[in-house]
């Protein structure tokens, strides 16, 4: 299968509606990663993204607040994915829209996400929706061999390309 720029030829498509999700504080290579396998899947992408309030209570304390961030995504998508079927959904739990929404086939993970596929799949059960396909998308390393993470990126560690930056001391 040939990709383009657009993030997929619509042959490679094979789901109508797919979701991911994440706090997408730093926009880094590992959310574009993400971004664009969601895009290379699915005709129709539903982006999770963490509320303030969801953020504060798994205890991250991000850079950005849902605004900032969601504004970021928005963007990114805009230029890279250019005229594609997508919304942004505000996120108070893990599951969101991929629970709620029967049209979601499948979720498109990191493999930390993707643990929480079996309990989805049977909340899903319950009510009466088909159960989730689970397309992992791996990490994508720094420079120095360890993941991309806001969380590197807060720390001053690495940049959202995966840089090693210098530290002073």
């Amino acid at each position: 299968m040939k990709v383009g720029a657009s993030g997929g030829s619509e042959e490679g498509r094979r789901f109508k509606t797919v979701a991911t999700g994440g706090t997408f504080d730093h926009v880094h290579a590992g959310h574009k990663r993400l971004l664009e396998r969601s895009f290379e899947v699915g005709d129709r992408v539903i982006v999770g993204l963490t509320s303030d309030e969801f953020v504060a209570k798994v205890g991250k304390k991000p850079d950005y607040d849902y605004q900032t961030r969601e504004k970021a995504i928005r963007e990114y998508i805009e230029e890279n994915f250019p005229g594609r079927n997508y919304v942004i959904a505000k996120l108070y739990d893990y599951f969101g829209p991929g629970i709620a929404n029967a049209d979601v086939q499948a979720l498109v993970a990191s493999p930390e996400t993707s643990e929480r596929l079996a309990l989805a799949n049977k909340m899903r059960a319950d009510k009466g929706f088909p159960p989730l396909e689970l397309v992992t998308v791996d990490w994508v390393d720094a420079q120095d061999g360890k993941p991309i993470s806001s969380s590197r990126i807060r720390r001053g560690e690495i940049d959202e390309d995966g840089k090693v930056l210098e530290t002073e001391g």
